[in-house]
């Protein structure tokens, strides 16, 4: 497996659970993230997990594992990753670039 550093953003959907909420289900998967180690910053629609690749997948499925342990029998998941080898970047780093553009665009006015 790649080594390589990742920022992972993650939406585990439970299906068929009979419920329309899923923050039970969240919680269990952001549990399965704590338990990690692995720095991660949870957001309205899902968890963003960096770490290195390898750790982050292996996470993933933890979370997974968690879910159907718990009786739910499908799972279908939105991931996104994204690698970087020029410099090293945390999530909020991202964000933090944004709000720049964003604050010269109010400079400009």
């Amino acid at each position: 497996m790649p080594t390589l550093h990742c920022l992972a953003d993650l939406c585990l959907i439970p299906i068929g659970t009979g419920n329309a909420s899923v923050s039970e289900y969240v919680t269990d998967v952001v549990r399965v993230i704590k338990a990690s180690g692995l720095h991660y910053v949870l957001h309205s629609a899902g968890t963003t997990i960096e770490g290195p690749w390898d750790e982050v997948c292996a996470t993933i499925g933890k979370a997974h594992e968690a879910l159907h342990e718990k009786g739910v029998v499908r799972i279908q998941s939105d991931i996104r990753i994204g690698t970087r080898t020029d410099k090293d970047q945390s999530p909020q780093d991202k964000i933090d670039a944004v709000m720049r553009h964003l604050s010269k665009d109010e400079e400009k006015k």
